[in-house]
């Protein structure tokens, strides 16, 4: 999800919410402690150089019961943040403290931002040397193209 459709989909809610991966929400208590610009420069196995940028939201549940972050909060937080850090309309990338940080995607659904799995990849396949996975095919369901019966010597 972009930078530009958290703002919009901000402007229309009462209250935020997000869900983890495994359907249980972020305590309500969260706050936004960061917003950043990442760019990453590295090189593939394949020796492409590459770049990556995303815009980095780090979530934080406090001990602070009382206060909420809403819409209209978070979104002042990101429109000064697009002004003082000059961002991009880039892709989000969301930090949570589970049992380490963990990294996550995001999406939006019935009314909640989704924290989504982001998973690794290589990005060199063509070039790395790793064979490509072989289609696997149940053998019942091919069609011989003789019709080679028992008995009949054709085997």
């Amino acid at each position: 999800m972009k930078l530009s459709e958290v703002k919009n989909i901000l402007k229309e809610l009462q209250t935020i919410s997000f869900t983890l991966p495994n359907g249980t929400l972020v305590p309500s208590h969260f706050h936004v402690t960061e917003i950043g610009s990442i760019n990453k420069r590295f090189i593939d196995c394949g020796g492409t150089l590459r770049s990556e940028n995303v815009i980095n939201f780090q979530l934080w549940k406090a001990n602070d019961y009382d206060h909420r972050l809403n819409p209209e909060k978070l979104l002042s937080i990101i429109e000064l943040s697009e002004k003082v850090l000059q961002l991009k309309d880039s892709e989000i990338e969301v930090e949570y403290q589970g049992e380490t940080i963990q990294k996550f995607g995001l999406d939006f659904l019935n009314n909640s931002f989704i924290l989504t799995t982001k998973q690794t990849d290589c990005l060199a396949k063509d070039n790395c040397g790793i064979p490509k996975e072989k289609p696997k095919i149940r053998l019942s369901t091919l069609q011989s193209s003789t019709n080679c019966t028992p008995n009949s010597g054709c085997c």
